[in-house]
């Protein structure tokens, strides 16, 4: 007997599949909108790319597939290219969660489909891994997204802060960003955001679901089932 079973083996690769498109588009999204704005920071640094390479940190790639939230290589920004400093950091740092909240939109009607075609689908590690690959699409996307909304540093939510918070304090909490991060870091392992994170999670979800009712319609409408 293994020490893991196929399902929990294909749940891993499909993880890791999905970790090779979320993270790149969410960082290259930064940099797109970034050198929109006249910052080419991020640009000239290689990372206006869906290279995984150019984006991965190994550890928060690990804990994306583990555990469904990580984090990439940061992307660097210069406020001071941007025409309104603080418009701009907060409109590049908004980009990544956006990215992935409309892959997310996405994934959920690719992932309606897969659900009501898989009973027709040849059965085997295919048909499966199919199936959790479209799944983890929707829930990685999401999770990727309202994690980095979180407003502490260095996540995206802090940037974003700048449009409401005085520049000369942003700063100053920026100074002690590595610190923030740890501390950070610390309460996730203690599992302190695990309910505020579970319950926004399953609002976005929900919402999705509810945006894209139009695709239950439709495929309601084609094997004529009434409505």
């Amino acid at each position: 007997m293994g020490l893991l079973s196929t399902t929990q083996i294909l749940s891993y690769l499909a993880r890791a599949l999905v970790m090779l498109i979320v993270i790149p588009v969410h960082e290259a999204a930064h940099a797109f909108v970034s050198a929109k704005l006249g910052d080419t920071t991020a640009k000239d640094a290689g990372r206006l790319t869906l290279n995984p390479l150019a984006h991965f940190d190994p550890i928060g790639a690990l804990c994306m597939i583990v555990a469904g939230f990580g984090w990439a290589k940061p992307v660097g920004v210069n406020p001071a290219r941007f025409k309104n400093p603080k418009a701009g950091m907060a409109i590049s740092a908004a980009a990544g969660p956006v990215s992935n909240l409309l892959l997310a939109f996405v994934a959920t009607i690719v992932y309606k489909l897969v659900l009501f075609f898989y009973p027709a689908l040849p059965g085997g590690v295919f048909s499966d891994l199919l199936y959790l690959f479209t799944l983890y699409m929707v829930l990685m996307n999401v999770s990727l997204a309202v994690f980095n909304l979180i407003p502490l540093p260095p996540l995206d939510g802090s940037r974003m802060l700048l449009v409401f918070l005085p520049r000369r304090l942003y700063f100053k909490v920026m100074q002690y960003e590595r610190y923030i991060f740890f501390a950070m870091a610390a309460l996730l392992l203690l599992g302190v955001f695990d309910w505020p994170l579970a319950v926004v999670n399953n609002w976005v979800l929900n919402l999705l679901l509810k945006l894209t009712g139009f695709v239950d319609l439709l495929l309601r409408a084609a094997s004529g089932v009434s409505v």
